[in-house]
């Protein structure tokens, strides 16, 4: 049985497996990810609540786009398709709830953002702050053809505005649901992708999701560890040719 066999099955649920489990409240990780007030923090633009693109001609028009136009794009757009993909739409006292779900609501799924060409920002590596619909610089630089070559060489993440690279912080996720959780993080990649793809599409942009790169570089661009957390999804955006 190979291992992708046993990993599916060791992962089932059964009624027996759930009797008499607890969680451990004071263990439960954090939901945002958090960086030095030395980095520095650029507010994006409010994105748009109402109105759009209908939503079933959106998904008529969905297409994988893998060329783009070589052009700045509004950073407006770039604030529109990050709101998309995990932003949050309602906050309330003791919640904030975001546009794409969550199994338990504890989004283990982190968003950063490779710009290449984007008005208003320089080029660099950005993480997404959740709560202040903000990006925090993580390094400057270019690292666009880095990215394309971790990906099999797919070189529509060198010429695209800018790219989302989501990863997954495991704990989060484990806390509840144990190995099971390793589903779990792949759905909600999924979710959001999914809403990011449709955002650009209403924005007038293409993208272009993948999945195939070779992990560790990916890591190493980012500059995680790899184990508590790791790339799993990554997707390109630009006006399309």
């Amino acid at each position: 049985m190979s291992f992708g066999d046993e990993f599916q099955r060791l992962s089932k649920y059964f009624r027996e497996s759930l009797k008499g489990r607890s969680l451990d409240w004071d263990r439960k990780p954090p939901l945002y990810k958090k960086y030095s007030a030395e980095n520095e923090m650029f507010e994006l633009a409010q994105p748009e609540r109402e109105g759009g693109q209908p939503l079933y001609q959106t998904l008529q028009q969905r297409r994988s786009v893998r060329n783009y136009q070589n052009k700045a794009l509004d950073g407006k757009l770039m604030s529109q398709i990050l709101w998309a993909a995990q932003g949050i739409s309602l906050a309330t006292e003791y919640h904030q709830f975001r546009t794409a779900p969550s199994a338990g609501g504890l989004f283990p799924i982190e968003t950063y953002c490779v710009i290449n060409n984007v008005n208003g920002f320089k080029p660099g590596l950005y993480h997404y702050q959740v709560p202040y619909h903000a990006l925090v610089l993580v390094k400057e630089g270019s690292f666009g053809l880095d990215l394309a070559r971790a990906a099999l060489g797919q070189k529509m993440l060198r010429d695209s505005a800018f790219n989302l690279v989501w990863t997954a912080m495991i704990e989060r996720s484990k806390w509840k649901y144990e190995q099971r959780a390793y589903r779990y993080i792949y759905l909600d990649a999924g979710h959001i992708a999914q809403n990011a793809a449709l955002a650009a599409v209403s924005c007038g942009l293409g993208s272009c999701q993948v999945g195939a790169f070779f992990d560790e570089e990916v890591n190493r661009i980012i500059g995680i560890d790899g184990e508590t957390e790791f790339a799993i999804y990554m997707s390109s955006f630009g006006p399309p040719l």
